[in-house]
């Protein structure tokens, strides 16, 4: 099972949370230092008056990463992300950022932290009504004492980075929904934040904005590479935008994993329910259904030598890669070869099939569709160097979907 709580430890940990509670009451350490711990969070509520919000949470975050929490109302998303803040003080546990355990912070290195280190965008825009849109983005370097000059500029620099240029002098009031988060999201990013925490920021718009503010983020990361913490109660929020995502339930994370392993392998009949009418369409990538071919040619091979080869496997193609790094060269046909064989034609090129399909590893299912219904032969997956790491059969595809509905479904 692809199933882990902790970031690829060969990539750097930006956060890492261990052994992390938060018992809301005044019994919460007495809960935690007896068995009432292990009850669940109605027992514990009835005996004690307590709430249990987050219970024993640990996970940790790579630089850069976009890490999705996600659960139903109740699960302690939320409670755990103002944890990460220390919005919320926690009842044991640490939260490690670059090392240092933010638990221990004094008042004054917590601030600090705040206004360095993290950024936080809320569902509900907190925007000051009678501040322009400019002011509201420079307000973080404003109480850090930053000069108005600097600051101002700084502020327009991130309205641009969101699509707001020309609205700065604007009041909250005159722009819309998606507009007011941009502002939120600017107003965050110009204090050019290690870590972004965002609580539900797209719940309160209508689907059509929040479809495109989706988008937005997607490109506003890939540009700016910030390590984002992502709350939200929407499963295909959850899956269009996290690298990975963690699935709360009565203050544990029940697992945690890449979109296509949370859907191809739900840990339990919980997290099952939970993403059974999730398209595999939307989840499922080259990668994870590319297999390898049977041979591949290369180009220091003669035209015989390449159609011994294809006779071999009974095919009648096979993709041919260079020398060095495996890069993909072309698809070379049986009938291409034949008559370059014939005809004294020019080896490779008169062998390959002119404009091969090809994808790249994450590319998914849904957009693989069109390039499949044109496609006479199998696609190639080729990575960002041109490296050939495998090819697609056109069947494999529909397949993967009929397979990945049964086992949602259980049937």
């Amino acid at each position: 099972m692809a199933y882990n709580n902790h970031a690829d430890q060969t990539e750097e940990i930006c956060l890492e949370v261990n052994g992390l509670w938060k018992i809301f009451g005044k019994k919460a350490q007495e809960i935690l230092k007896s068995d009432l711990r292990f009850e669940s969070k109605e027992a514990i509520l009835e005996k004690t008056g307590n709430v249990m919000a987050v219970k024993n949470v640990s996970f940790s975050v790579a630089r850069g990463e976009f890490f999705v929490i996600m659960g139903l109302s109740g699960s302690g998303k939320s409670t755990l992300i103002r944890m990460l803040l220390r919005l919320i003080d926690s009842t044991s546990g640490s939260i490690c950022v670059n090392g240092e355990d933010i638990l221990k912070y004094s008042k004054k290195r917590l601030m600090d932290f705040r206004r360095h280190t993290t950024g936080m965008v809320f569902q509900y825009f907190g925007l000051f009504p009678h501040r322009t849109v400019l002011d509201n983005v420079a307000y973080g370097l404003e109480v850090r004492g930053v000069s108005k000059a600097e600051r101002l500029a700084k502020a327009q620099e991130a309205i641009e980075t969101v699509g707001l240029k020309g609205w700065e002098n604007y009041h909250p009031s005159a722009l819309s929904g998606g507009m007011q988060q941009r502002v939120g999201i600017a107003r965050a990013l110009t204090i050019d934040p290690e870590i972004l925490l965002m609580d539900e920021p797209f719940s309160g718009l209508d689907p059509l904005i929040r479809r495109e503010m989706q988008d937005e983020l997607i490109e506003l990361q890939d540009r700016v590479q910030k390590t984002i913490i992502f709350v939200t109660h929407d499963l295909h929020e959850a899956l269009k935008l996290g690298d990975r995502i963690a699935i709360m339930r009565d203050g544990k994370i029940v697992q945690i994993g890449v979109p296509e392993d949370v859907i191809t392998s739900p840990v339990d009949d919980y997290v099952r329910e939970f993403v059974q009418d999730a398209s595999p369409a939307k989840v499922l990538t080259a990668g994870g259904i590319m297999d390898q071919p049977e041979a591949l040619l290369y180009e220091w091979q003669g035209p015989k030598a390449a159609l011994r080869t294809l006779r071999d496997i009974k095919e009648d193609y096979a993709f041919m890669v260079s020398r060095n790094h495996r890069r993909l060269i072309g698809l070379v046909t049986l009938k291409r070869l034949k008559a370059v064989i014939q005809n004294n034609g020019s080896f490779p090129e008169d062998a390959f099939e002119p404009d091969p399909p090809t994808t790249a590893p994450d590319v998914i299912l849904e957009d693989l569709f069109p390039i499949a219904a044109e496609a006479d032969y199998p696609i190639a997956v080729v990575d960002e160097d041109g490296r050939f790491v495998g090819e697609i059969q056109i069947s494999s595809i529909f397949e993967s979907m009929t397979q990945n509905k049964e086992v949602d479904t259980g049937e």
